[in-house]
């Protein structure tokens, strides 16, 4: 237990003693990895906050380091008799996955590109044939053969006519990564070398030129970038974005005609074009941005499709009436602001056109309606119109890998939460589908074993909240079952049901599954999402408290039997609601968890935060400031009984620092009440994804369900389906 003594009396040395009590039955050693520091005050809008654990912010202080190394020796010594068991789901886990596969392929040009993975291997390598899949291989880029710790491969992008490489890499997990090029006829490296840029990365038609986006000191993608392979002295600025509640970024559009610049707030859009043959000129403006105006375009023959939320009036002033979009087009050439967009489709109250995919003779719509996702296909051509049947009531559809503007087939991914991963073609004249691949999962899975449905809960204001829900068919309802509830709930984020081979050591040891599809989510719709963000937020944590009621009143679950989880935003829902309703659940999992929400959205020197402020608001403003404060959950902490709690964190983590969660767990260390387990482990060579590569994913995974399995007194068991 030494380790918990060097935690506690760490935090107790940050500040005064009587400002944060030891928990009950603390003994505190005399020695403390950290030095004493002074407790910070924040004061804004009149108000002070005490911050006790402010100095956990820098990260240059060895005595930081030494603190969550603390903690994670720690959280070893308490999950120390776990290890076995780990191991046991580790090698259950991949068990279930043919490790030696290959991708489907896709033709692009004269070649068929693909991956595959070798049994032992992290990474996939990427590779391609020429004309025919029984042609000799061409390894593209294999990153197993790099020596980093984590490595993360941002842009993978081959020229137009096939001959070079464009790849960028990321190995720290800061998400700064770095760019080469590989000229793919010797398979030599270039010497242009670019650094510290995002990874987004588009060629031009010219094949030497690319364009690129930099990141500015907060990591904001602020910048579009041109690039001339074998060019001397500084690459050409075309686009900075000067609000920094934009982030900028460039593509070419599947016509291969222009090159697109889009700047996006979560509340309006600009996009930019310039001609993909003259990569040299200047990019014009599509439309103005116009403060609540979102819209999204798409190239096709001589016209340009667009996707807005803009009612179009006749005077043409702005207003919201399209909240669900609508779809409209304008001639290639000329006038292309707003006034001069002619309707394609309707606004429709119940049915929301979330993207537009163009092709020679067809268009191929994303249409969400009823929480589920829906595939529409209009023919140029002939002038039909259809939706694409499919085989469950419950599924996840989505375009994948079409690149070919010139296609009659179109190829989509499949899943649902019974369904492994599938691609198929679409035949698009004649509607007929062909499986090229279901994802393998060894080990005997019987997908009739199990069961899939959608249920309804009802919030405090009358709202039904949907949720997914997977168990196997021969597990009790009676209230004995261990219940897993799971949610995230913003940015307008789907967590349509998904596959995961790695969720069925859980569901085969007897436990329910329950994704929770609150407000501030996207699964209903956009109206969905908006309510569910800004002074509605808290509408996100009472869908999911009454989530968690309601399998409860079923008599699924107890309390007792239940744990909740989410990551990144989702761990601020659940920090939220383990303050609002500590009882909900007997144990929680917030992963790198967002909880210092109105100190962080007051920083602007911290990655994301000022184009963070029409997600969550601007807390400068006195009523965005106060709505934050009553939900945040490091400021919410409170003397009360708390669920057992695993926190996790990454040490390089951009999106959420690993301060806000390390803070978190000092707060509740020496406020909560009652003997709780509570552990923090922080990934000290990643960011806000964990570890990298395959077998890296699935030990993070395996180390969160020991955890829940042996909290339910699951750990010895052994899967049913084995």
């Amino acid at each position: 237990m030494y380790r918990w003594f060097l935690i506690i009396s760490a935090l107790i040395a940050c500040g005064p003693k009587a400002a944060v009590p030891p928990p009950i039955g603390a003994t505190v050693m005399p020695s403390a990895p950290i030095a004493a520091k002074q407790p910070h005050t924040h004061t804004e809008h009149g108000v002070e906050r005490l911050d006790p654990y402010h100095w956990l912010r820098d990260r240059e202080n060895p005595a930081v380091i030494a603190y969550l190394e603390a903690e994670n020796e720690y959280a070893a010594a308490e999950t120390g008799h776990l290890e076995g068991f780990r191991k046991e789901l580790f090698d259950e886990m991949v068990g279930r996955i043919q490790e030696t596969d290959l991708s489907v392929p896709v033709k692009d040009g004269p070649y068929w590109y693909y991956s595959r993975t070798e049994d032992g291997l992290a990474y996939p390598i990427r590779a391609r044939k020429l004309e025919s899949m029984e042609a000799d291989e061409e390894i593209l880029l294999d990153l197993n053969t790099l020596d980093h710790e984590y490595i993360g491969l941002g842009s993978f992008a081959v020229s137009p006519d096939h001959t070079l490489l464009a790849y960028s890499l990321d190995t720290t997990g800061r998400e700064l990564y770095e760019l080469r090029f590989i000229d793919l006829r010797t398979g030599e490296h270039l010497p242009d070398v670019i650094a510290d840029i995002t990874r987004n990365v588009a060629w031009a038609n010219d094949n030497a030129t690319v364009f690129y986006t930099r990141p500015d000191e907060v990591l904001r993608p602020h910048q579009i970038v041109r690039h001339t392979l074998g060019q001397t002295g500084e690459d050409t600025v075309m686009w900075t974005e000067e609000d920094d509640k934009f982030r900028s970024y460039v593509w070419r559009t599947r016509s291969n005609g222009f090159m697109v610049i889009g700047s996006f707030s979560s509340l309006t859009t600009e996009m930019r074009v310039l001609d993909a043959n003259t990569p040299n000129g200047e990019f014009t403006v599509f439309a103005k941005r116009h403060l609540g105006h979102e819209y999204s375009i798409d190239h096709q023959g001589n016209r340009w499709l667009v996707l807005t939320n803009d009612a179009n009036d006749a005077d043409g002033t702005h207003n919201e009436d399209a909240v669900n979009r609508k779809l409209m087009e304008v001639a290639v050439g000329g006038d292309t602001e707003r006034t001069a967009w002619t309707e394609l489709i309707a606004h429709r109250d119940h049915v929301t056109l979330e993207s537009v995919e163009p092709f020679e003779r067809f268009v191929v719509l994303n249409e969400r309606e009823g929480g589920l996702v829906h595939l529409r296909v209009l023919d140029v051509e002939s002038g039909s119109d259809t939706r694409l049947a499919m085989p469950e009531p419950l599924y996840t559809v989505y375009g994948t890998n079409n690149p070919n503007y010139q296609t009659e087939t179109f190829r989509i991914g499949y899943q649902s939460m019974v369904t492994p991963r599938s691609v198929f073609d679409v035949d698009l004249v004649s509607g007929d589908r062909t499986l090229l691949k279901e994802t393998p999962v060894l080990g005997g899975y019987d997908r009739t074993q199990y069961t899939t449905e959608r249920r309804w809960a009802t919030s405090p204001d009358g709202t039904k909240v949907p949720m997914s829900v997977l168990r196997r068919t021969d597990t009790p309802l009676d209230g004995s079952a261990a219940l897993l509830l799971y949610g995230y709930g913003s940015y307008g984020a789907k967590l349509d049901p998904w596959f995961s081979s790695a969720r069925l050591s859980l569901v085969d040891r007897g436990v329910i599954v329950v994704v929770c599809h609150p407000r501030g989510g996207g699964e209903m719709g956009e109206t969905w999402y908006r309510r569910g963000k800004f002074h509605d937020k808290q509408n996100t944590f009472t869908d999911f408290i009454a989530c968690g009621d309601q399998v409860v009143a079923d008599g699924w679950t107890t309390p007792d039997n239940m744990a909740i989880q989410g990551g990144s935003a989702g761990g601020l829902l659940i920090g939220a609601v383990i303050n609002q309703r500590p009882d909900l659940a007997a144990r929680a999992v917030a992963q790198v968890p967002f909880v210092d929400v109105v100190t962080t959205m007051l920083d602007e020197s911290i990655p994301l935060t000022a184009g963070e402020w029409e997600e969550w608001g601007d807390p400068r403003q006195r009523e965005y400031f106060d709505t934050m404060l009553a939900y945040s959950p490091y400021d919410n902490v409170v003397g009360q009984p708390y669920p057992d709690l695993l926190v996790t964190a990454g040490l390089n983590d951009p999106r959420v620092q690993y301060w806000e969660p390390a803070k978190w767990v000092a707060k509740l260390r020496v406020t909560k009440t009652e003997d709780s387990q509570l552990l923090l482990k922080t990934n000290m060579a990643a960011g806000h994804s964990g570890q990298s590569g395959r077998y890296g994913a699935i030990e993070d995974v395996a180390y969160v369900y020991a955890w829940l399995l042996d909290s339910w007194g699951l750990a010895n068991s052994s899967a049913s389906a084995e």
